[in-house]
Formats: C-alpha cells, sequence, structure tokens
C-alpha cells in the first residue's frame, strides 16, 4: 500500500514536471515571436490557455479515447474523434483568446480575427503534443508489461520448482523401495547383477537429488540416467517381456531439461506389463540422426481395463513434464504426441536441444 502511494505521488509529480516545462517553452516561445523582454500578463495568459489546451486534448486522448477505442482495436473511430479533439482544441486556443481576452483585457488588434493558418498551427502543435504523451504512456505500459510477465514468469517457475520436488519426492521413496526390494530378492538368490544395480541405484538417485537441480544439464547425463533407470526397472519385468532400448547416432555435447523421459518410463513399466499371454512389450529409442534435434520414442501395450490410467497419463509426472517444455522450449522448439490406440500406448517427443 505504501508503495502504491509513493507511485501515485510521483505520478502526479511528473504530470506536474511536464506542464510546468511546457508552459515554460509557452512562455520562451511566445516572449520570443513578439520581442517581449518584461513581464507581460497578456503573454503569462497566452501561455496558461495553450497549455490548458494542450492538457484538455492530451487527457481526452489517454485516458477517453485510448482505453475506449484504440485498445478496442476500434481504429476508425479512434481515429475520427483525435481529429475532431484536435480540431476543437486548436479552435479552443483561438476563440478563447481572439474574444474573451481583447474585450477583458482591452488588447484591441494585439489579437487577430480567426485564421486558417493558426489554426493549422495549433492543430500540428496539439497533434505533437498527443504523439509525445501517447508514446509515453505506450512505454510506460509496455514497461509495466515486461515487470508484470517477469513476475508471472518467477511465479510460474517457483511453481514447477516446487511441483519438480514434489514429483521428485515422489519417485524417491517409491522407487527407492521397489528398487531395493527387487535388488534383495536377487540378493537372496545370490545373483551376481547386485553390486552393479546397487551402483546403478547409487548414480540414479545421486543424478535425481543434484545433477536435476539445473534447468539445463548436459544430454550425457540424462541419457546415462535413463539407462540406469531402466536397468533397474528391468528387474520387475518377466523374462518373457520384450524390452527394447536403442539410441541411434551421436550424443551431442547439447544439453536438456532433466527428468523429462522419466516419467514416461515409468509410467510405461508400470502399465504396460499386464501379462497377456505373454505379448508384453515395451520398446524405448533416442535417435539424435537429425542435428540440433532429439527424437524419443516409447511404446508399450496395455490391456483395456487399464486405459483409464493411461489416459490420466500418470497424473503429477506427465503433467510436469508438459508444464516445464511449455516454460523452458518455445512452441517450436518442441512437439509432444500421445496416444492411446488399439492396446497401444505410443508416446513420442521431438525436442530441440540448447
Amino acid at each position: 500500500m505504501a508503495y502504491l502511494k509513493r507511485y501515485n505521488h510521483l505520478k502526479v509529480l511528473a504530470h506536474l514536471c511536464f506542464w510546468m516545462v511546457s508552459l515554460g517553452v509557452m512562455l520562451f516561445l511566445f516572449y520570443y515571436n513578439e520581442k517581449r523582454v518584461h513581464f507581460d500578463l497578456v503573454i503569462l495568459i497566452k501561455a496558461l490557455v495553450t497549455n490548458l489546451s494542450f492538457a484538455l486534448a492530451v487527457y481526452i486522448n489517454l485516458w477517453v479515447l485510448i482505453p475506449r477505442f484504440l485498445k478496442q482495436k476500434n481504429y476508425v473511430f479512434y481515429i475520427f474523434w483525435l481529429v475532431a479533439l484536435l480540431s476543437f482544441s486548436s479552435l479552443f486556443i483561438q476563440f478563447l483568446l481572439i474574444f474573451p481576452l481583447r474585450n477583458v483585457l482591452n488588447v484591441g488588434d494585439r489579437f487577430r480575427s480567426f485564421d486558417t493558418n493558426l489554426h493549422a498551427a495549433y492543430f500540428s502543435a496539439t497533434l505533437l503534443y498527443v504523439v509525445i504523451t501517447s508514446f509515453l504512456k505506450f512505454i510506460k505500459d509496455w514497461l509495466a508489461l515486461q515487470d508484470l510477465n517477469l513476475k508471472l514468469a518467477r511465479i510460474e517457475r517457483q511453481k514447477l520448482e516446487a511441483e519438480l520436488k514434489t514429483l521428485k519426492g515422489q519417485l524417491n521413496p517409491h522407487f527407492l523401495f521397489n528398487s531395493l526390494n527387487n535388488i534383495y530378492s536377487l540378493s537372496l538368490m545370490q545373483s551376481e547383477k547386485v553390486p552393479d544395480l546397487i551402483l546403478k541405484l547409487s548414480d540414479l538417485m545421486r543424478h535425481i537429488i543434484y545433477d536435476s537441480r539445473e534447468n539445463f544439464i548436459p544430454i550425457e547425463k540424462e541419457i546415462e540416467f535413463v539407462t540406469n533407470f531402466i536397468a533397474l526397472q528391468r528387474i520387475r519385468a518377466a523374462d518373457n517381456v520384450r524390452i527394447s532400448y536403442e539410441i541411434s547416432g551421436d550424443i551431442p555435447p547439447s544439453k536438456i531439461a532433466p527428468l523429462l523421459f522419466e516419467p514416461f518410463i515409468d509410467n510405461a513399466f508400470k502399465h504396460g506389463l499386464p501379462g497377456t499371454n505373454g505379448k508384453d512389450y515395451i520398446l524405448i529409442s533416442f535417435n539424435f540422426d537429425s542435428p540440433g534435434w532429439l527424437h524419443f520414442h516409447i511404446e508399450n501395450n496395455y490391456e483395456w481395463l487399464e486405459e483409464p490410467i493411461q489416459k490420466k497419463e500418470s497424473g503429477i509426472g506427465i503433467a510436469n513434464v508438459k508444464q516445464r517444455l511449455n516454460h523452458l522450449y518455445s512452441a517450436s522448439d518442441y512437439r509432444l504426441k500421445i496416444i492411446h490406440e488399439n492396446h497401444i500406448h505410443t508416446v513420442t517427443l521431438q525436442l530441440k536441444l540448447k
């Protein structure tokens, strides 16, 4: 509230300063044109009347014409009423100077009768004031809009960061416990895979907790995370499930937003292993053949009973991915397509690398 009051005071002060400068310019021009060196009440009144007319045109334009017509894109009406306003302002100056002041101050022929050239001059001068003040208003509105956009972007970023932390919080205990249980089961069978899986789990948790703090990380780190994530997810799959994971092309030294693929992969392993006659499959591929672009594709089968779950797209995880894509990338930098057809769930993401 105090900030708003201070802003309003500064705004009023700025307007007063503008019109004081304008009055000074008017006095100088009138004194110069009439070659006066001493104080002259008539010239002061002329400057005040001219300034008043300019102010009238300026504020009617700022407070009425621009909000009511220009901002509503009624350009024809705006131009019509602006011309009418400028004409009225010019006539206001002349007739107020010609008739009342000539009679009241008894200055006689110091004021001429109506002059079309003088009318055109006052019309142009008023137009100049309207253009200058409109430009200043547009600059102020643009700066205010940029400030608002920055605040909204900051709020959106904080919201996304909070959601990402929530996603990590959900992923960490859930995935950690499942992985540890699976590794424990393998250890009971004295499987040789246990040490390697523990190392992968350690690397994966390090990536989630530390590496993914940044908005963008090296694509190589994210691919390494995905590889470890898939290796740990394979533990929950039966031996007859076909799981294909491919990387085509050379991984470039580019950057990418972290944890974009994990919700899709987790979704595939969670809902894509219904156990339908040994025909379950999950296909995951990364393609770097197009320079500067990454093509991610994941496909899995599912039962009809699982379709409502698929349509929810695993809640906060995939919703968070969509929001972060929208926030961190422009609309032309990515294309995300999610399809559920004929017992097949497919996700395709084409992403421009940073």
